[in-house]
């Protein structure tokens, strides 16, 4: 069965006087370096069949602590267990290069996903029916809009058939159309004793996904409940 166990998770950023991220290596050999925690001390766990959504300003560590489940970061304290097939959707530009058609790019993202090269190509005909971007799937992305980039990072990430589910207000980028169907597959997911965790600002959406919140505050877990509750206490 699916599930994430955080325990007393830390991430370090670094930074140079110019503020940008750099490596802890780097940052001792120059001795610049300035330390920001963007994730500290956070503990939970997250069972089969829930829908979690992180709410919290724009810095509190949302988009960080989504980061960290995915992958892209690796805590710097703590242990972080994730249990289940792993789909996400963080960033509408996250792996797509423009130069390249919808359809190569999603032969790229599939291996980046852990596919085959063999696995990836044949699942090219399926990836264009989930994203229903017709014969735009074949052309440049360097020509989509943000809501056909969504699609096909959507569409990919699907295709895995994934226990878990990542979104970081990347669906809020969406049409109607295509964001029923994300919420849909949300569902499916749930129903079939998968996890979501979604982080956004449109909190109808999250409310119709999820039943528990974390509310995030500074790199911390402020307050773990249920979603209404802490949207009161958020939202004042």
């Amino acid at each position: 069965m699916s599930s994430i166990k955080a325990d007393r998770v830390g991430i370090r950023f670094l930074f140079d006087r110019q503020r940008n991220v750099v490596s802890p290596a780097l940052a001792r050999l120059h001795r610049r370096g300035t330390e920001t925690w963007g994730l500290r001390d956070v503990t939970f766990t997250i069972r089969a069949g829930e829908g979690v959504a992180l709410i919290g300003p724009s810095g509190s560590g949302k988009t960080t602590l989504l980061r960290t489940m995915a992958g892209v970061f690796h805590p710097d304290r703590g242990e972080l267990k994730m249990d289940g097939r792993l789909a996400s959707l963080l960033s509408i530009e996250a792996g797509l290069l423009p130069v390249l058609t919808g359809r190569e790019n999603a032969r790229l993202l599939g291996v980046l996903a852990g596919m085959t090269r063999a696995q990836a190509r044949d699942a090219l005909e399926d990836i264009k029916d989930r994203s229903g971007l017709g014969t735009q799937f074949d052309r440049p992305v360097s020509s989509f809009s943000q809501g056909m980039r969504a699609r096909l990072g959507f569409a990919v990430a699907d295709s895995v058939d994934p226990e878990i589910l990542l979104l970081d207000e990347v669906h809020e980028a969406l049409d109607h159309e295509f964001r029923d169907i994300v919420e849909r597959r949300a569902r499916e997911i749930l129903a079939a004793g998968g996890i979501i965790v979604a982080a956004g600002h449109d909190h109808p959406m999250l409310a119709r996904l999820c039943t528990r919140a974390f509310l995030m505050s500074g790199g911390e877990l402020a307050a773990d409940g249920g979603l209404e509750e802490l949207q009161r206490v958020y939202l004042g």
